[in-house]
């Protein structure tokens, strides 16, 4: 002890780990959950039908889960670091005794079945509404006064990086941790690598997430997609709120003609980036080229100019329905760049823009905002296209 007319201080050989500063969030988080009587849900109809359980019940683990997304902790190994001298405290939040190892947590993610995940996805998806209004939660509004509630369906494909293994006729053959849950697939560069695919779906507007789903490999984007709508449609069902009120943002992995068919078959609008660059030799589109554009919107962080042509409404193949087409094109760079995103033809890049939105609802300079973000782009109108509109 080190006295001091001002300061006092006092050592100790004994331990007192500090309280982690994520614990408060975590307990004010379990007494909602536990008010609205979801954790008696997810204790009663999350089960798991798995061997050598011993001690712990599904609830245990999704109970070290959430507490993980609620840290913010880079890592399961920083977490349950952090956890340890306060693992009792941290179960007694949840009504439990016994906090499980994090060897116990990992086998027990690898024994989950599709039931059980399911169970889970459906709880979750109740808690939609709680907080939030049917006019709380958003929207935007077209030049009609018609709402719509934006979702940005988004998928995103990542390579595992993995070391390479000694090989030798002594040696058992190479096991690697990765092979549950990544596959060969394709991310444009070499052959053989090990992917892992990820499809998330987002309420622009309040930033809530939807729902969020993986495979091995390239993925069964389609499977995946139908998950996202499907949960979509129960989100608004939540607000007692139309399917007409749904558009749907999706990247270009999607915008192909089944894919579209699929979104509109469910009653939601839509706004994709075309992937079928064959349309631009349809004869409808190649006259509108002959043209002037539409419009012109200039990139504000490059000052380059992308003029916009009205397509108008094509039929995607024969027993397909129509959807509406935008074209946009800019000046090719050098031969020398490579162009990742549109087609080039000539001195120039297309795009391909599909929606199913109206164009008394959204002109076309509107639509291509809606898909890059808001504030992308600086657009230009012709003065003529000004006089008698005030509120353009």
């Amino acid at each position: 002890m080190i006295a001091n007319p001002c300061i006092e201080i006092q050592t100790s050989e004994e331990p007192r780990p500090a309280v982690p500063p994520w614990f408060g969030e975590v307990t004010i988080i379990v007494q909602y959950l536990v008010t609205k009587r979801l954790l008696d849900a997810f204790a009663q109809k999350v089960r798991l039908i798995r061997g050598r359980f011993g001690r712990y019940e599904p609830i245990d683990f999704l109970a070290l889960l959430l507490g993980y997304a609620i840290s913010g902790e880079r890592t399961l190994e920083a977490f349950f670091g952090r956890l340890a001298p306060f693992g009792s405290a941290f179960m007694a939040l949840f009504g439990r005794r016994y906090c499980p190892h994090r060897a116990s947590l990992s086998r027990f993610l690898a024994a989950v079945d599709r039931p059980c995940l399911e169970a889970f996805r459906t709880l979750f998806q109740q808690s939609f509404t709680d907080g939030w209004t049917g006019d709380s939660i958003g929207g935007i509004f077209d030049r009609q006064g018609h709402r719509f509630i934006v979702f940005d369906v988004d998928a995103t494909r990542q390579a595992a990086r993995q070391r390479a293994l000694p090989t030798a006729p002594e040696l058992p053959s190479p096991r690697r941790r990765l092979d549950g849950v990544c596959a060969p697939g394709y991310m444009g560069r070499k052959r053989g690598e090990i992917v892992r695919t990820r499809t998330t779906a987002l309420q622009m507007h309040t930033r809530q997430w939807v729902g969020t789903y993986s495979g091995k490999g390239n993925g069964n984007y389609r499977g995946e997609l139908a998950s996202a709508l499907q949960a979509v449609m129960t989100y608004l069902e939540q607000f007692t709120l139309p399917p007409e009120l749904a558009l749907i943002r999706l990247d270009g992995q999607y915008g192909d003609a089944a894919v579209i068919a699929q979104i509109m078959r469910t009653g939601a609008h839509l706004v994709t980036r075309g992937k079928g660059y064959q349309l631009l030799e349809r004869p409808q589109i190649l006259q509108v080229l002959v043209h002037p554009p539409t419009a012109s919107v200039t990139r504000k962080n490059t000052g380059e100019v992308v003029e916009v042509f009205e397509g108008g409404w094509l039929a995607l193949g024969e027993g397909l329905p129509s959807a509406r087409i935008i074209v946009t094109r800019y000046l090719a760079p050098s031969p020398d760049c490579t162009v990742k995103v549109g087609k080039r033809v000539g001195e120039w890049i297309y795009e391909l823009f599909i929606t199913t939105l109206a164009v008394e609802s959204f002109l076309v300079q509107d639509v291509v905002e809606l898909y890059h973000g808001r504030g992308a782009f600086e657009t230009i109108f012709a003065e003529e296209d000004l006089e008698g509109d005030p509120d353009r």
